[in-house]
């Protein structure tokens, strides 16, 4: 059974910085690709960043220059480096892997809340 389990969120005051992890287990595929996304109160889930198997990156404009995406395939854990936060980061953010098995199955996180206080 394949989980994933994220850590690393929590309180942070404006400028500050948060590191979040999410690990796969129960499984042995290669994942492709793996990424996040956060959801605010009242607003639907966005892309926050994806990393590729090769890791080629793509990250949304609003975390662009602040935001670090990475992975480590051995571990199967992905990472979000966020520096510089903003109160508009503020949300749950939801780890995302594909995981290429029979077929292509995608897979979310928990959620884990980052707050910014301004």
């Amino acid at each position: 059974q394949v989980q994933l389990v994220e850590s690393g969120g929590g309180l942070v005051q404006a400028g500050g910085s948060l590191r979040l992890s999410c690990a796969a287990s129960g499984t042995h595929s290669s994942i492709n690709p793996m990424g996040w996304y956060r959801q605010a109160p009242g607003k639907q889930r966005e892309l926050v960043a994806v990393i590729t198997e090769d890791g080629s990156t793509n990250y949304a404009d609003s975390v662009k220059g602040r935001f670090t995406i990475s992975r480590d395939n051995n571990k199967k854990t992905v990472y979000l480096q966020m520096n510089s936060l903003k109160p508009d980061d503020t949300a749950v953010y939801y780890c995302h892997m594909v995981i290429l098995g029979w077929g292509k199955v995608d897979y979310w996180g928990q959620g884990t809340q980052v707050t910014v206080s301004s």
